[in-house]
């Protein structure tokens, strides 16, 4: 398999098991009657911020998964905005990984082995220009 297809195959992994799995999970928490403050005990983040706006970070969560899909999808279609695109939510992944320790962790192992994936296919062993 190409280096293209094994970052797609991590993207789709990555934003549909660890990006919609939380955005999905709200339905169920709410309708258990659980608040905010309950699910907090189970899940810790480093940052109060995140911490006590658990339900708001779980739903932003579904947006980056949906855009993480699209440009893997985008990426086995052979489209190179779409490569673009993922290399951007890879750079912003890493960024963000930080402030939800530690299911950053994941974050990191997924999106930095794609970003390194994305753009050793792309620029390939081409050298750098000479000055």
């Amino acid at each position: 398999m190409t280096r293209y297809r094994w970052a797609a195959i991590l993207m789709i992994i990555h934003g549909g098991l660890m990006e919609l799995g939380p955005c999905l999970a709200i339905v169920p928490v709410l309708a258990s009657g659980m608040g905010a403050g309950q699910i907090s005990r189970y899940f810790q983040f480093i940052v109060p911020y995140f911490q006590d706006n658990l339900i708001l970070l779980m739903a932003m969560s579904g947006v980056f998964g949906v855009v993480r899909i699209i440009g893997a999808i985008g990426i086995l279609r052979n489209r190179l905005w779409r490569l673009a695109l993922a290399v951007i939510n890879c750079v912003v992944t890493m960024v963000l990984m930080i402030f939800v320790l530690p299911a950053g962790i994941a974050d990191a192992v997924l999106a930095c082995t794609a970003l390194v994936l994305l753009l050793t296919a792309y620029f390939g062993k081409r050298p750098l220009p000479q000055t």
